[in-house]
């Protein structure tokens, strides 16, 4: 006992130490990242991005400091989490340290070293998943109550992180209904569970309502102008893409629940995930909604391969199973990761086309993935705030107006100007203006697809219009986003920024 915690312990440290060795330090952080950091100064039950669950995460991260090593704990975190429950679900399938210590390399030296590499709620949706699946299991073992509590609590807290989490409920209940596990149906603590997690996401679900479904206006912007470009086989692309260094206990694992006597009562999870794909394929959708599947797999493959090899008695193949994901990780490391500062790109730039990693949510090929692009040119960004701050009046509120949510957010996490905040008509930051200080002078931060470079609209209504310059990292998304000082309004801006965030919201 004492020596399998111990190697747990030992995952667990290795899996923090590689998540913090993944991203060279000129990289910053990523776009999303900055306005989830941002959520935890508007606290609220919900948002026009995502659920509340991480607006708690990032005010914890506020209070130890705001640093951007706690920003990255905390996926790292979620991610040693999933592992340990992978871990305690190989036990639950009463599989061996073999599997345990299979199964956990195979996670730690997998594509989810990437999820959990950014601060976003991918790290604790995966991790969601996984406890439901892991008290599922638990109840099918013993039939205690106790674990479809946890099951609605690991639900509900998923749900509050990502509505995503509801796909799972889609493929997971009929599956159930034909399987012969459908006497749950007929448990009052099933229903009892239910009512739980109902009662946990109500708060969200209130708040939607009062607010018109803001998730609605979400989706549907999303699917215009990012699922637009997706298609249904490049969805399957990107599946096969993620599992290929853990391609032998994904296929092990169906093999086993669908042949391997023991597994039989599982069965039915085969078919939870091929309706759960199937909607996604449907529906168009990103791949990485669907990675919260993998990791229960992973556990289901480790206890078969234990089995079989020591049923054949090869048990020397052991190590070759163990080393084979760590080998497969070393291969991509390179391609997969922002290892390299911006001055040293040039090693590695030719592979991003060659793989098929530099095509964007517009569905055009770039210079780099999108994801390290999005990673690049905030600080520059935040200094050319700075220095259009001193051409203003000293603790003098001035409104910082951006083109997007990733320039308001990484501007006010860099920010030191505590009488100045910027916002942006894009993401939940129309929620956040405060227009009941009277603004005289303006920052403004427009991304490189504006068109009006002259500043023919603001010229008339302020004293003086200055440009302070624009982002030059070409590697950058933000290249070219220019910062102006618009000075001394001739016009009631007040006025003007609520008839323009009225008409936004009506959109």
């Amino acid at each position: 006992m004492i020596k399998k915690y111990g190697l747990l312990l030992l995952f667990v440290f290795v899996k923090f130490l590689l998540q913090y060795q993944v991203i060279a330090p000129e990289f910053q952080l990523h776009r999303d990242e900055y306005l989830h950091l941002d959520q935890a100064h508007h606290l609220a039950w919900g948002y026009t991005s995502v659920p509340p669950l991480t607006s708690w995460v990032s005010w914890l991260i506020f209070q130890l400091g705001n640093s951007e090593f706690w920003v990255k704990f905390f996926p790292a975190l979620f991610g040693v989490l999933t592992m340990v429950l992978i871990w305690k679900t190989v036990e639950a399938l009463k599989g061996g340290v073999f599997a345990q210590v299979l199964a956990a390399t195979t996670f730690v030296f997998s594509g989810f070293v990437r999820m959990n590499m950014l601060y976003q709620p991918n790290s604790f949706d995966i991790l969601a998943w996984t406890a439901c699946f892991y008290f599922l299991i638990k109840y099918l073992n013993s039939e205690e109550s106790k674990w479809l509590y946890y099951l609605a609590a690991a639900f509900a807290l998923g749900f509050l992180n990502k509505y995503n989490i509801v796909f799972l409920l889609i493929g997971l209940l009929p599956a159930l209904a034909v399987s012969k596990h459908r006497v749950v149906f007929l448990k009052k603590e099933f229903y009892l569970a239910i009512l739980m997690a109902f009662l946990l996401i109500l708060p969200n679900v209130l708040w939607q309502l009062q607010n018109d479904f803001p998730v609605l206006h979400h989706m549907k912007q999303l699917t215009e102008s990012q699922l637009v470009n997706q298609s249904r086989l490049s969805f399957l692309v990107e599946q096969l893409m993620f599992v290929i260094g853990s391609i032998l206990l994904i296929l092990g694992a169906f093999v086993a629940l669908l042949v391997y006597k023991p597994f039989k009562t599982y069965r039915f999870l085969v078919l939870t995930y091929l309706i759960t794909m199937a909607v996604y394929v449907y529906l168009k959708a990103k791949g990485y909604y669907a990675f919260g599947l993998y990791p229960v797999f992973y556990a289901f493959g480790a206890v078969f391969f234990e089995g079989i090899l020591k049923a054949t008695k090869k048990v020397w193949l052991r190590p070759a199973l163990v080393v084979f994901p760590v080998l497969f990780f070393a291969l991509i490391f390179r391609v997969a990761f922002p290892i390299y500062g911006p001055k040293d790109l040039d090693k590695i730039l030719p592979k991003y086309k060659k793989y098929g990693l530099a095509k964007w949510e517009d569905g055009k090929e770039h210079t780099l993935p999108q994801d390290f692009a999005d990673m690049l040119g905030w600080k520059p960004l935040a200094a050319l705030v700075g220095s259009a701050s001193l051409l203003l009046p000293e603790n003098e509120y001035t409104l910082i107006l951006c083109d997007n949510y990733g320039e308001a957010g990484a501007i006010n996490f860099y920010s030191k100007n505590k009488h100045s905040e910027a916002v942006s008509f894009s993401g939940d930051y129309l929620n956040w203006f405060d227009l009941d200080r009277k603004i005289v002078h303006v920052i403004l931060v427009q991304d490189p697809n504006d068109s009006d470079k002259e500043r023919k609209r603001e010229t008339p209504m302020f004293e003086e219009v200055i440009k302070i310059g624009e982002v030059n990292d070409a590697f950058a998304r933000e290249y070219g986003s220019a910062v102006y000082v618009l000075k001394g309004a001739k016009v009631d801006v007040n006025q003007i920024l609520r008839d323009e965030l009225k008409a936004e919201k009506q959109h």
